[in-house]
């Protein structure tokens, strides 16, 4: 049973005659979230750019549910496909990256409509994927600032998962020289996954630690509205200083899903 975006519902999934087994399905998680769904944190996602249909479910119950499926490539496409928020992002959390193709992630970066889906959910399993390097130098081209955020937030995701060995280090310095130009410039969502790409270079990266950080310099405090929310964003020279005191300058992560 494949559940499609007009379907957004529990109970439109519900009329289509789905079984309801013991066994994992797209339908019956949805049913799961829609009865773990809260109008208190509803009401804080939306406050963070969440678009409806969303039921409201914190990530630590999500986090449940993906302990329990672990990876799955197809359920992952079937959330997705949902359109429910909660959803989504849990179709995030339990994609199986390897096996995402371009083609899957660009629909899904297409209907990522606003707040962590963009900056986060995508953008985590685009830079797991084989394609998050190419990928995210097409994003952030694109004049649709949701796309370009997801972008950056992929290469953000990208430098802090793979070896340097691994990594295009010219490139990644002619993307710091690319921000530092146009930061202040750049639309809202964007100007801050810029920031948080020029702390991730300098942070996971550690020959381009001392680059990033004078562009940091250069650049200065972002200003980025981040609305009814209490977030703020981070003033980069610090965060990378702060790194270099800890001792943890170059040290990968192992997923960039958190």
């Amino acid at each position: 049973m494949t559940v499609g975006r007009g379907e957004r519902t529990v109970a439109a999934a519900e009329a289509s005659g789905a079984d309801f087994g013991s066994t994992m399905t797209a339908t019956s998680i949805l049913r799961e979230l829609e009865a773990l769904g809260q109008a208190s944190y509803k009401k804080v996602l939306l406050n963070h750019g969440v678009r409806e249909p969303c039921f409201g479910v914190k990530i630590s119950e999500l986090k449940k549910i993906q302990k329990r499926v672990k990876r799955d490539y197809p359920l992952a496409l079937e959330l997705y496909d949902s359109g429910v928020y909660d959803a989504m992002y849990l179709a995030g959390l339990i994609a199986d990256d390897a096996r995402m193709t371009k083609r899957d992630l660009r629909h899904w970066v297409k209907h990522a409509e606003g707040g962590p889906l963009v900056c986060s959910a995508v953008p985590w399993v685009a830079a797991g994927s084989p394609h998050g390097w190419s990928l995210a130098l097409e994003w952030i081209e694109s004049r649709q600032s949701g796309v370009a955020e997801a972008g950056w937030a992929t290469l953000t995701g990208w430098v802090s998962v793979k070896p340097d060995a691994a990594l295009d280090l010219p490139a990644l310095e002619r993307l710091l020289e690319r921000v530092a130009c146009t930061i202040h410039e750049a639309p809202n969502g964007v100007r801050y996954q810029m920031n948080g790409f020029l702390i991730a270079v300098g942070v996971f990266v550690a020959p381009l630690t001392g680059t990033a950080l004078a562009f940091a310099e250069r650049i200065g405090r972002v200003e980025v509205d981040m609305g009814n929310t209490a977030c703020q964003v981070p003033f980069a020279p610090d965060y990378i200083r702060k790194a270099q005191a800890r001792g943890t300058i170059g040290r990968k992560r192992k997923s960039a899903k958190c």
